[in-house]
């Protein structure tokens, strides 16, 4: 039997440090962690049925479990009530991290009485495929290997043992002491002095402050606070921003939708950024730029979906033969790797003029977007896996979404190129009319594929088309009817059967939603929209990317961070007056139109 099987997904807290995540549990336990960065193989991967776990947690036999976040930083506090009093624990990976070595801080405390607690290091590297040997150097250090990852576990209590092969230990404390625990995992040798843990917590505790900037009105100002720290722990040094901190997480039990999400994907990137730039937080807008850049830069029209936060190749997918999350399959890598996704053009272009628009592009950044737009005369006709990642079809919605990014990026452009941007997105719109327009009056999703999609309500959003168009008016009134359930809204529907048993209702359409009654005055449906997906969390705080309405779950990878950047889009968005998007280039374009 698991010593830590794992728990639903709503009570797990993550620690970050922009360069890996770890997950933790109510039980104290890092269930899932990857070193020395987010898509290396996990260290810690109890949470899929792997090996390896480090647990910190309280001696006692009965006791609850609560916990928070210290305000607008990924420092967790685990909180456990006991039939004796109550202890915490603070955590939190030390901030911002370095992408060789990962340090983990650990601060028991004590808070109204004495307290006796049980800790365990179990650090198995590849998904538990290698065992650690740790030996104890000093009266308080233990250091070791895990296959080619060098640990050290400083702050051990006299008395710590090796149970099982690992180090243990059962600690007494008394009221109003603090414990400091430190661990180093590192793909390097390991520096020979050691972290010294008030000046580890003082540095973090000073990298959060500077940031997470605060940002402007929001109908929901610490939720979006929250999001945008989210956010920043899940962003590497090299800009790129993860997907999610996690793995083979399902979609669905039994459905055999598990996937690898420990990269960025360049859609996402793209609504983080766009996100913040709403709302003002210029930092992540600046790493969303200086990334997707470098890799239109690199790649042109042959953009990759998603790429590894150092620019690399998400790997192919494969299986480790793991047991996995209760009701999933283990997969590492990800087979969008060989995907077209002509939105992410589309959402480069709209990103760029977000940060424009801010006086934040630089003629590095113009150049990529001018790389967008050629990559965009290319290949706009040519059928595309979509926003979805499925069959190679012609998507209404990639194609509006390249006319949206031309005619956002057109508006800040002040030369005779514009016209032909604007041109050109008139003529992807026509051709999307005519093979997309449903009999009724909305967008359908493809010329052979007559549903509607949530997706769709994008495109009026980031101004392909008007939000006052009758297809506009009737694709949001379409989602609504067939889409909308219970204040949730699920992509499309999958079959005959009811939406909730085809999968869960996906908050990054919530949102979407949310935004779009606000944008045609509906500004009670819309705060109706985004309060329930605002709802549908952990303890923490945390999104996934589905939300189980019947069984009030979490479903797949955790956190999904372009969840948490549509919260701060829409909370900032409906904190406002709507304002129609601009559809048109201004200033010199507009006069080089009328000579």
């Amino acid at each position: 039997m698991d010593e830590f099987p794992p728990e639903t997904l709503r009570q797990y807290a993550l620690l970050a440090d922009g360069e890996r995540g770890a997950l933790i549990g109510p039980r104290g336990d890092i269930a899932f962690m990857c070193v020395p960065r987010w898509h290396d193989d996990a260290v810690f991967s109890s949470l899929i049925g792997g090996g390896g776990h480090y647990a910190v947690t309280p001696h006692a036999n009965r006791y609850v479990w609560g916990g928070h976040y210290e305000e607008d930083t990924l420092i967790w506090r685990n909180r456990w009530t006991t039939t004796d009093g109550i202890i915490e624990c603070r955590e939190a990976l030390a901030f911002p991290g370095e992408p060789h070595r990962a340090v983990l801080l650990r601060r028991i405390e004590p808070i109204d009485s004495a307290a006796t607690v049980d800790a365990v290091l179990s650090a198995q590297a590849g998904f538990g495929q290698e065992q650690s040997s740790l030996r104890q150097v000093s009266e308080h250090v233990w250091e070791g290997r895990s296959g080619r990852l060098h640990v050290r576990w400083s702050g051990t209590p006299s008395g710590t043992h090796l149970r099982n092969g690992q180090p243990s230990f059962v600690l007494n404390l008394r009221r109003g002491d603090r414990y400091d625990l430190v661990l180093e995992i590192s793909d390097r040798p390991l520096p020979s002095e050691r972290v010294e843990p008030r000046q580890a917590w003082a540095a973090t505790e000073r990298a959060w402050r500077e940031a997470v900037p605060h940002l402007a009105e929001s109908i929901a100002s610490a939720d979006a606070q929250h999001s945008y720290a989210v956010m920043r722990g899940m962003t590497s040094s090299s800009g790129a921003m993860v997907a999610a901190a996690t793995m083979s997480l399902p979609e669905r039990a039994e459905e055999g939708r598990n996937y690898d999400y420990r990269y960025s994907w360049i859609r996402d990137q793209c609504y983080a950024g766009q996100a913040v730039a709403e709302a003002g937080g210029f930092p992540l807008l600046d790493d969303a730029v200086r990334f997707v850049a470098e890799r239109l830069l690199a790649d042109g029209p042959h953009l990759k979906p998603a790429y590894t936060v150092d620019g690399g190749p998400v790997p192919d997918e494969r299986s480790l033969d793991l047991a996995g999350y209760p009701g999933g399959s283990d997969k590492v890598g990800n087979w969008v790797n060989q995907q077209l996704q002509l939105d992410a053009f589309g959402e480069s272009l709209l990103l760029f003029a977000a940060a424009e628009r801010h006086d934040r592009l630089d003629s590095h950044h113009r150049q990529a977007a001018l790389t967008a737009i050629e990559a965009i005369e290319q290949r706009w006709t040519e059928p595309d896996a979509g926003i979805w990642e499925l069959d190679n079809r012609r998507w209404a919605h990639s194609r509006l979404m390249c006319a949206a990014g031309l005619r956002s990026f057109a508006a800040t452009d002040h030369t005779r190129d514009a016209v032909r941007w604007v041109g050109l997105a008139d003529a992807i719109v026509t051709d999307t009319e005519r093979d997309c327009a449903h009999p009724t009056g909305r967008w359908q999703r493809a010329p052979d594929d007559p549903r509607v999609d949530a997706a769709l309500l994008l495109p009026a959003l980031r101004g392909a088309v008007p939000a006052d168009h009758p297809r506009s008016v009737a694709t949001v009134e379409a989602v609504i009817r067939e889409l909308g359930r219970d204040g949730y809204v699920y992509r499309f529907r999958h079959d005959d059967r009811p939406l909730n048993e085809a999968e869960g209702a996906f908050l990054l359409c919530g949102f979407q939603l949310a935004m779009a009654e606000h944008q045609r005055g509906g500004h009670a449906a819309a705060l109706r929209w985004f309060e329930r997906s605002r709802a549908a969390c952990g303890p923490p705080g945390l999104f996934t990317e589905e939300f189980d309405v019947v069984q009030r779950q979490l479903r797949g990878n955790l956190p999904q961070a372009f969840v948490h950047a549509l919260l701060i889009e829409s909370s900032a968005q409906l904190s406002h007056p709507p304002v129609p998007p601009m559809l048109e280039p201004q200033g010199e374009v507009r006069e080089t139109q009328q000579q």
